[in-house]
């Protein structure tokens, strides 16, 4: 389901009534590919409910091109909606994450590997007791930034 965050404000506080795990996520889930899938599937084994972020357009546009992204918003935000294994979707406007998971609190928030340097959002997951997990990067695994790539280069993937 793809919700506002008034909205999630409303499920968290439900949820947490119920005792359930929370497990985030969060990206730009722009040309979704298997790298994404993985990460997803690895992410909902963490909590009875699987919030994901999505990096707005202009969120996006700030910090990764001009030119990205390909899909807009409201479309990756159904892609992501349509998976099973994702219970809600929203869309946040911020280059990182952290007033979202001030909302949402996580009991645990997933992020790949090639982050571990570098988590803004740490403190603030953290600071409600949740936990940082990693999950290690296939190096077989393609990215976005490879499909296009690749893709311009080639003229296919």
């Amino acid at each position: 389901m793809i919700v506002s965050r008034e909205e999630l404000k409303d499920i968290i506080a439900k949820l947490r009534k119920e005792g359930k795990k929370i497990a985030t996520t969060n990206g730009a889930f722009d040309i979704l590919h298997i790298g994404h899938l993985k990460s997803l599937e690895f992410a909902k084994r963490y909590g009875d409910t699987l919030i994901v972020g999505i990096n707005s357009d202009e969120s996006i546009k700030r910090y990764k091109s001009k030119d990205r992204p390909i899909i807009s918003q409201d479309d990756r935000a159904r892609l992501v909606d349509a998976l099973s294994l994702v219970d809600y979707v929203t869309i946040f406007d911020e280059k990182t994450p952290e007033k979202l998971l001030e909302i949402i609190r996580p009991d645990f928030h997933i992020k790949g590997s090639e982050y571990k340097d570098n988590i803004p959002e740490q403190k603030t997951v953290e600071k409600y007791g949740g936990k940082i997990v990693f999950i290690e990067r296939d190096p077989k695994d393609i990215s976005t930034s490879m499909i296009i790539k690749k893709v311009k280069e080639n003229g296919t993937c």
